[in-house]
């Protein structure tokens, strides 16, 4: 018998909702790549279309205006960031050993490409009241988010001490993300946050005996 061969299945045409997501994803990350590499104020929505390979026109459909597409691509950004710390820390160790590797983890994350998204847009936000509005709320919800995760690794800490312990390390990465930003010595910038993790281990060991 003579073996019948079968042209392979074509493969299935992406629905609309998925030419959209495709669509909005590209022009996110576009948005990201060009306030790390050009800055805020040279971010046009032009060049973020002309990256995302998509028109002028198609952005309409998906941001109404600039200071929303900038915040959702800091959004966008920041969500996987969430996602990357909750699987790191529900594997950290308990105790003292946890404490220091969350704040690695808590460092890696504010830090790099999302501390320059982010900064680019707050010293733009000081004065363009509709960016302020608009990313506000994005980064209250990365605070929030986080803190919850690292509430769980704290454990026994109570949680009065475990939120001072981690606005006190978000802000402390923030000004050497920033500190990284302006050429600051790399060295410093590791000692100081060694002696924050021999700190917040300490702290925490008095707290929970």
């Amino acid at each position: 018998m003579t073996q019948v061969t079968r042209p392979p299945t074509a493969k299935a045409h992406r629905t609309q909702a998925e030419r959209r997501e495709q669509t909005r994803t590209a022009l996110l990350d576009a948005t990201i790549d060009c306030l790390v590499e050009l800055g805020y104020a040279r971010t046009t929505v032009q060049e973020v279309c002309a990256r995302a390979g998509v028109s002028k026109g198609a952005v309409q459909h998906h941001f109404a205006t600039k200071a929303e597409l900038m915040a959702t691509a800091v959004e966008h950004l920041t969500t996987r960031l969430r996602e990357q710390l909750a699987s790191s820390l529900a594997g950290l160790p308990g105790g003292g050993h946890g404490v220091a590797a969350a704040i690695d983890l808590l460092w890696k994350g504010y830090s790099g490409t999302l501390s320059t998204a982010v900064t680019e847009l707050w010293v733009a936000a000081r004065t363009d009241a509709e960016l302020r509005a608009a990313i506000r709320p994005v980064d209250r919800a990365l605070g929030r988010a986080t803190l919850e995760h690292v509430t769980e690794v704290a454990g026994e800490l109570p949680p009065e001490r475990a939120q001072l312990l981690f606005w006190l390390t978000v802000n402390l990465t923030r000004g050497l993300a920033l500190d990284a930003e302006l050429g600051g010595d790399p060295k410093r910038r590791r000692q100081l946050l060694d002696e924050w993790k021999r700190i917040a281990t300490m702290l925490y060991e008095d707290a929970t005996q």
